[in-house]
């Protein structure tokens, strides 16, 4: 029962927080998302024409939709446990009967809810650029809860090992955002040569990209149910570092 209170709690918080800071965490994406549609969309899609036999602009909304979500949920979670650290009252859950597990649920939980509302925002005003596709409904959700749970999961990593704010962007700037980039959102990599499709095929966000556009388009890249599978592993290494990190006391103790 204690542990149950105490994930609720987490949860609540992280959840308004992110409702305080509305301008920061919701509209601040949306635009960014909203010049994706504009630029790349409308004015380069006009040119590239079809894609996988679908126009440019319908083609490219899942990879947007799915952008900013992995780093909503990266941050939400990231930033509260760091926030925690930086202003002690992470102390307060560590004296308290919550249990390790329960704090990375609820932060973890949070940051996917934030990803979540972030990409359904993002796909309702994609609906002024493009109609609505849907292949499989199952896949759609699938992809988007394991990839914001699995971004989510790496945050508090960072957020335990981060030692001040420049840290918490190292991960997104250097790493996460190439990948994205690289990670089919903007075209298909049957266009690449040879070489570079098989150079693609190992960045995970590949798979997370194209699987969700598979819920949409039923067209892929690489096999949607190996993604699956990546993600299911990803996470349950990620949970696995992260309960090690709190055990030992990685950025809690020290």
């Amino acid at each position: 029962m204690n542990n149950l209170v105490s994930f609720y709690t987490i949860l609540r918080y992280s959840v308004a927080r992110m409702i305080a800071i509305w301008k920061q965490t919701l509209i601040a994406p949306l635009v960014s998302t909203s010049l994706y549609f504009i630029i790349f969309g409308t004015f380069i899609g006009s040119r590239v024409g079809e894609v996988s036999g679908f126009d440019y602009m319908t083609f490219i909304i899942p990879g947007i939709v799915m952008m900013p979500a992995i780093t909503a949920s990266y941050m939400q979670s990231g930033f509260v446990l760091f926030m925690a650290r930086f202003q002690k009252w992470i102390e307060d859950i560590l004296i308290s009967p919550t249990s390790p597990f329960c704090l990375l649920a609820g932060l973890v939980l949070g940051g996917a809810i934030r990803g979540i509302i972030i990409s359904t925002l993002t796909l309702i005003i994609s609906l002024f650029f493009s109609k609505l596709h849907i292949f499989n409904i199952a896949y759609i959700v699938l992809f988007m809860v394991l990839t914001t749970v699995f971004f989510s999961l790496l945050g508090f990593a960072s957020g335990l090992h981060a030692r001040n704010f420049d840290d918490m962007n190292i991960l997104p700037t250097f790493v996460l955002t190439p990948l994205t980039y690289l990670g089919g959102v903007f075209y298909s990599i049957n266009a690449l040569p040879e070489f570079w499709q098989t150079i693609s095929k190992l960045n995970p966000i590949l798979y997370m990209v194209n699987g969700f556009r598979y819920g949409f388009l039923g067209v892929s890249d690489v096999n949607v149910n190996a993604g699956i599978g990546i993600l299911i592993i990803f996470i349950v290494i990620a949970s696995s570092y992260n309960l090690y990190l709190m055990k030992k006391g990685v950025g809690l103790r020290t």
